[in-house]
């Protein structure tokens, strides 16, 4: 039990330096290494991870809330390239709203963590027709394609735009992995948005369209089709279709 309370007042002291002390038979300068070195490397990986966020602080800003995460979230994966996404889960849900945090705070940090994300997201093999016809044919959305939206246009934040309310309209947009492993954006619109949820279940990317134009209640469907088909054919040129499903 000794051994246990000495690690809990240990890890206690290495979370919260400036409120929680340091077992007194630990020498002080090795608790210091410690103590340092889980710090400067979380911070680290975070700086890294969120560049764009990252910027927007003052040094004094941004590792006072480096601080806060390391004291107050309890981490859920002990692997190091999931800290990312345990800062998200802190941000979102156990952070609240501050003062000194800018409004789009929580979209920003999601926005950046989705291209870590889909870096390291593992392929998962679709066997597909990269050629395939796009309207009789089921339209496969690569898993490495993510449909994203933001009140705020995270995309354009940084140092000279920072936006204190949300624009009336959302953001949507796209990220998706290329087949050169590149991680890219393309800013979206609501029927994109929409078309790739329904191209999920549709069986084909003539259905798919049919449901579209019946939730628009178009006034012309003939040229949504016409609208939709040139649309398929550029999500497959940007990577987020990979073709068509194999009978």
């Amino acid at each position: 039990m000794h051994f246990q309370q000495l690690q809990r007042s240990l890890t206690a002291h290495l979370r919260d330096p400036e409120r929680r002390a340091a077992p007194p038979d630990i020498e002080s300068r090795r608790v210091g290494i410690y103590r340092d070195l889980i710090y400067n490397n979380i911070e680290s990986f975070l700086s890294g991870g969120f560049p764009v966020l990252r910027s927007l602080y003052s040094d004094e800003r941004w590792h006072a809330l480096v601080r806060d995460f390391v004291r107050d979230h309890v981490s859920h994966s002990p692997y190091f390239l999931e800290i990312s996404e345990e800062f998200l889960a802190y941000l979102q849900h156990e952070r609240g709203e501050r003062a000194s945090d800018p409004p789009f705070l929580q979209e920003l940090a999601h926005y950046e963590w989705v291209e870590l994300a889909l870096d390291v997201a593992p392929d998962e093999e679709l066997e597909s027709d990269p050629e395939g016809d796009l309207m009789s044919g089921r339209p496969l959305v690569s898993p490495q394609a993510w449909p994203l939206v933001y009140r705020f246009p995270v995309h354009l934040i940084g140092e000279s735009f920072q936006p204190d309310e949300p624009p009336p309209q959302p953001t949507w947009l796209g990220g998706y992995r290329t087949p050169s492993l590149e991680i890219e954006f393309m800013e979206i619109n609501a029927v994109t948005f929409r078309l790739l949820a329904l191209l999920e279940d549709a069986r084909s990317g003539k259905a798919a369209l049919e449901a579209l134009a019946a939730e628009l209640q178009h006034d012309n469907p003939e040229q949504l089709m016409q609208f939709g088909g040139e649309l398929l054919a550029q999500l497959r040129e940007a990577s987020i279709l990979l073709g068509t499903e194999l009978s």
